[in-house]
């Protein structure tokens, strides 16, 4: 999985670059069909924006954006917001694939 961090009208430090990694990889517990993830820092305002677009297989892509004062805070409400979309997510895919249709089923 490849996971692209960059920052608009600044630069982030080695060390939030290194904080932003371990918090993406963590989304791999739970899907590990992710592809890649970008994320992007805009650090033009006081109150910075953080974007992350997460691609997974099958072409289905996972957005969320966040605005704080703080990068490290806006990364952690990301992250939450990511694993609820891709728990639903894979619950919906798992459901499908349990229970079939009920006109399929003879009486």
């Amino acid at each position: 999985m490849q996971i692209r961090i960059s920052a608009r009208h600044g630069q982030l430090s080695d060390a939030l670059q290194q904080y932003i990694h371990q918090k993406a990889e963590k989304l791999l517990r739970y899907f590990g069909r992710l592809t890649s993830i970008e994320v992007t820092v805009d650090l033009k305002d006081a109150i910075k924006e953080v974007e992350f677009r997460v691609d997974a297989e099958h072409k289905h892509d996972f957005i969320a954006r966040e605005r704080n004062g703080d990068v490290r805070a806006a990364v952690d409400l990301i992250i939450e917001k990511l694993e609820q979309q891709i728990k639903r997510y894979k619950g919906k895919v798992q459901d499908h694939r349990r229970n079939p249709a009920m006109g399929d089923i003879p009486e």
